[in-house]
């Protein structure tokens, strides 16, 4: 399942990544997928549990090497 919406935190440290996040989030109809690319270690740990809390499913969590892709569904 590709995700249609892309939203590029490189750059951005959390939480100010999962605040525009959780804005794309708002966004978006129940059951659509949004791809977060995030280069900040703290952001990549942090956004999928802020996610879950908010009722989100982290569908994808991959990355390393300074460089993550998580992909939640709304």
């Amino acid at each position: 399942m590709a995700a249609r919406h892309r939203l590029d935190l490189r750059g951005i440290a959390c939480p100010l990544s999962w605040a525009k996040a959780k804005m794309a989030l708002a966004e978006l109809a129940p059951r659509e997928l949004l791809e977060v690319v995030l280069d900040d270690p703290r952001g990549a740990r942090d956004l999928p549990r802020a996610a879950e809390a908010e009722g989100h499913q982290v569908v994808t969590h991959d990355g390393g090497d300074g460089r993550w892709v998580i992909v939640i569904e709304n």
